[in-house]
């Protein structure tokens, strides 16, 4: 599904990659991924192991080592913005925007992509946001821009609101526009029938009639965590309403002995299509491992839309007239 348009990017706090695969889907060749959690770094070399993916800290991988790059993309962990990591901001220690900063003063890319949790866009993180903001401004970016976007916007069977940050110099940010929404998303019920009924469980089919919704934001949780489960209780109720039981994953789909009016687990394979994920992916570790890597990913799908808008304005080919007006923009 990749395109060769000859442009280079690197990949930062690369995670279960589906940034990365969005990014390659709309043309960006990857010079580097870079990833410190072990699982996620194999699931990364099992895929693409030409992605010359780096095992580490980013904090300890010159930038300047890929300087001149067209993009530099991240997702920068979201524990320090989220409500479940208790929102420290600047205070806690997992906050690698500096990092990221660091990383565009020393590769000097022409666009920068960064995503992080919508929190980021709250009022609380109002000066965080100014300060970061400011700083790209500095180290030479005419644009800088912030938009919650929503994964079901772009195909994804999933309300998954995330804060993308985008950041492009003159002359590319004249010819960059956010991209538009595409067709309704899928229901959860037909994009995982196939995959419900695959051992034979003679529920599957009224099951896909009743999960006639896209689902709730996926939540991978942390190391701290315990198992793998769909969320806090009000995403469980959720859930619930489209079928699905959400106290954890299966290791395999609903059997033919399984209730036909049961509630079925999601598997981490189904967990990973509604992320946008082709069945293909393989995801490294046991279960628990690899459902963390799928709930903490950026849906593939998002990140080709936006990197899609991203290769049209590097190209300067805008795909329309730009939209830039937000509540973040600091065109200058």
């Amino acid at each position: 599904m990749s395109r060769d348009t000859g442009l280079s990017s690197v990949e930062i706090c690369a995670g279960a990659d589906g940034q990365a695969l969005g990014l390659a889907w709309a043309g960006f060749g990857h010079q580097c991924a870079v990833e410190l959690d072990p699982c996620a770094f194999q699931t990364l070399t099992t895929n693409r192991p030409e992605w010359n993916a780096r095992h580490a800290d980013v904090r300890e991988i010159r930038g300047a080592d890929f300087s001149g790059i067209d993009l530099l993309a991240g997702g920068v962990p979201c524990p320090p913005f989220s409500v479940a990591g208790r929102q420290l901001g600047a205070d806690d220690e997992r906050d690698l925007f500096p990092a990221a900063l660091e990383w565009v003063r020393s590769a000097k890319p022409k666009a920068v992509m960064l995503e992080n949790v919508p929190g980021l866009a709250s009022a609380k993180f109002g000066d965080y946001r100014k300060s970061l903001f400011g700083k790209l401004r500095k180290l030479g970016f005419s644009f800088v821009d912030g938009r919650i976007l929503n994964a079901s916007d772009y195909g994804v069977s999933q309300l998954r609101p995330r804060f993308i940050i985008v950041a492009l110099r003159s002359p590319y940010a004249e010819a960059f526009g956010w991209p538009l929404p595409a067709p309704p998303a899928p229901h959860v019920g037909d994009l995982l029938v196939d995959l419900m009924r695959s051992r034979g469980w003679k529920g599957a089919t009224a099951w896909s009639r009743r999960a006639d919704a896209v689902a709730p934001t996926l939540v991978g949780g942390s190391k701290l965590h315990g198992g793998p489960d769909l969320g806090p209780t009000r995403a469980k109720h959720a859930w619930r309403a489209l079928g699905v039981d959400g106290m954890g994953i299966a290791n395999q789909a609903p059997d033919e002995d399984f209730p036909v009016t049961g509630n079925p687990k999601l598997t981490v394979r189904m967990a990973a299509r509604l992320q946008g994920f082709p069945d293909d992916w393989e995801f490294a570790g046991k279960k628990t491992a690899a459902y963390r890597q799928v709930g903490n990913a950026f849906p593939p799908p998002v990140a080709r839309a936006v990197g899609e808008c991203l290769v049209a304005a590097l190209l300067r080919r805008p795909l329309r007239a730009p939209e830039q007006s937000s509540l973040f923009a600091t065109a200058v």
